[in-house]
């Protein structure tokens, strides 16, 4: 190491009696944060408690969704065999939808958390208070079970939450901003973790969900998502370019086909996703309003909603000959039915299922409660499949554009929506179309005019204290 040298009389008239030393060069402001956070004690017994805390919400999650699936085996096909039908009728879902929008008017108006925040408010991390967690819990059951066109995960995310900080009361654990905010992302990410049965895509969510760094964010991860999604082109091949391999870590199991991308799978991808941002904005949009006659007369606006969800689905099946629950559900299961045999769906009823889901979603989005992922990766399919003829474009492709672009134009997040493009394909061979298509649909739907503000529904809940 050099020694610090004496400063030079000719240059510095005056000098000072001590040579100067020299100064230890500072960490980055943001590394010295981060090390005094790990540090603290009060972050590290969070953290703690946020492992443990996974174990009893992982369990209630299972056990929501285990109920949700129970009731709706139920309702869908119990209660129709029982009545005599091999299958429900196309008058089933409306019955149905007409006491689930009665059931969820009374908890809105009655119950603490109105039942949980509205779906087209889009999702949110952090959990309620522990008394709104009856609401929440309730008022899925009367949605989802009955033919709702909505997910489960907005409910799994609040109860995890919330669920996650009641816990943290009943320990005693230090209640501060920091940590309810911790707590509340992490029993959401437990919770959501159990849905798609992978940790990853429920981290990876939430972080988007939280909005860790805020528009920046968003603006170094496109170009960089942008970049990373056409240069993966070299390795995946395009055309008669074979690609480059430098190993492959991937099991991939059967499935569908994915042949080597070429320039229609490019140039649709950029087509579909401006095409579906468009048209998840026109649903948006109507939540949005639905939402506002919701906020001014909750209990009639919902019921008739609930009955006008039912509707069309009825029209749906009468129209196809197709069962209603086509469109009277989250999609989940049909999307797998969908994905498996894409040629049983002709082009009538997939133009049937576009039109008569996403009004179904559209008027569910404003009055009843649950998510936007399962019916916007439904949708995304189902305009995947159709366009999937087009010359140059073909099944896979088709159905990586669809959902990639519909589910980041539902929910804004386009990394997670990528990622569960890759998760529900079951292959990275698409990834390149999935990132095209979202980028594009992310783009156009931010360009195009925000909705009608929505206005608070019925009892909130005391808010839980903001992160500072």
């Amino acid at each position: 190491m050099t020694q610090p040298t004496q400063p030079s009389p000719q240059s510095q008239p005056n000098p000072p009696s001590q040579p100067q030393r020299p100064q230890p060069q500072s960490q980055p402001a943001e590394g010295t944060k981060l090390s005094e956070l790990l540090r603290s004690p009060g972050y590290l017994k969070t953290l703690l408690f946020c492992g443990l805390v996974g174990i009893p919400v992982s369990l209630a999650a299972f056990w929501f969704l285990a109920g949700l699936h129970e009731l709706e085996h139920l309702v869908w096909t119990d209660l129709p065999h029982a009545a005599g039908f091999d299958a429900p009728p196309w008058w089933w879902p409306l019955p149905l939808l007409l006491v689930s929008g009665v059931c969820v008017g009374q908890i809105v108006t009655r119950f603490p958390g109105a039942g949980g925040h509205i779906p087209a408010s889009g999702l949110h991390a952090g959990g309620p208070g522990a008394a709104a967690l009856p609401g929440v819990v309730l008022a899925a059951v009367f949605s989802l079970p009955l033919g709702a066109t909505l997910g489960p995960e907005a409910p799994l995310i609040a109860l995890g939450g919330g669920l996650a900080i009641a816990l943290r009361h009943l320990t005693g654990t230090p209640e501060t901003p920091m940590s309810t905010v911790l707590l509340g992302a992490a029993g959401a990410a437990a919770a959501i973790a159990a849905i798609f049965g992978n940790p990853l895509i429920a981290a990876v969510l939430l972080m988007e969900v939280v909005g860790v760094g805020g528009p920046r964010l968003f603006a170094v991860m496109l170009p960089a998502l942008l970049a990373s999604g056409i240069g993966s082109f070299v390795f995946t091949g395009f055309g008669r370019w074979t690609g480059l391999k430098t190993g492959d870590l991937s099991l991939k199991g059967a499935g569908l086909h994915f042949p080597r991308l070429d320039t229609g799978d490019v140039l649709w991808s950029v087509l579909i996703g401006a095409a579906l941002a468009v048209g998840v904005y026109l649903i948006q949009y109507g939540g949005r309003l639905t939402a506002v006659h919701v906020a001014a007369r909750p209990l009639t606006v919902t019921a008739l909603c609930g009955l006008a969800a039912g509707v069309c689905a009825a029209a749906y099946a009468l129209g196809t000959g197709r069962s209603p629950e086509d469109v009277a559900s989250s999609g989940q299961a049909t999307l797998g039915q969908l994905a498996a045999d894409p040629h049983a769906w002709g082009v009538g009823a997939l133009v049937a299922v576009l039109l008569c889901k996403g009004a179904a979603f559209s008027l569910c989005l404003g009055s009843l409660r649950g998510g936007p992922i399962f019916p916007s990766l439904f949708l995304g399919a189902a305009a995947g499949v159709l366009c999937a003829p087009l010359p140059g474009l073909g099944v896979g492709a088709g159905l990586a554009a669809g959902m990639a672009a519909a589910t980041v134009s539902s929910m804004r997040l386009p990394v997670s929506s990528v990622v569960m493009v890759v998760l529900v394909l079951g292959s990275t061979d698409m990834i390149p179309v999935a990132i095209l298509s979202a980028v594009v649909a992310f783009v156009t739907i931010e360009l195009l005019p925000p909705g009608p503000a929505i206005p608070p529904v019925g009892r909130m809940p005391a808010a839980a204290p903001p992160a500072h």
